[in-house]
């Protein structure tokens, strides 16, 4: 007789739940990074290239969780929402994201790192640690 509950009922609700908890963390990358991007140290934006960075660590991080290419897809598209959000123009006129040099590089470089982060994602070694663990 088997008394173990089934974890495959429960099983997708988690995994929901995580590539919610990953979409909402995109999102949050996004939202403090469109207030903090114009930090510069002399001339060179580094905290909106840290952003960059760090958007890209937490894809490959997210990849790396889910074992998948969705867990990156995920985070990634959670960050592009929230950030071409903040940089589209209210009726009022203003907006958070502005079209200087630290601007463009928080937007074009997070773009590029989230692609970049997606497309390192497709590499064995997402799937791999899984395959192995088992």
């Amino acid at each position: 007789m088997d008394i173990a509950p089934d974890r495959k009922g429960t099983h997708w609700l988690v995994t929901g739940a995580v590539y919610i908890v990953l979409l909402v963390l995109g999102g949050f990358e996004g939202l403090v990074g469109s207030f903090q991007y114009s930090h510069v140290v002399g001339s060179v934006p580094l905290v909106a290239l840290a952003c960059c960075a760090v958007l890209l660590a937490t894809c490959l991080l997210a990849a790396w969780a889910m074992r998948s290419v969705s867990g990156a897809l995920v985070l990634a598209v959670g960050w592009l929402i929230a950030s071409f959000l903040m940089a589209m123009p209210v009726p009022s006129g203003s907006l958070v994201i502005t079209g200087t040099g630290p601007g463009e590089w928080y937007l074009y470089g997070g773009t590029i790192c989230a692609l970049l982060g997606v497309g390192f994602s497709f590499g064995s070694w997402v799937r791999g640690a899984g395959a192995r663990a088992r």
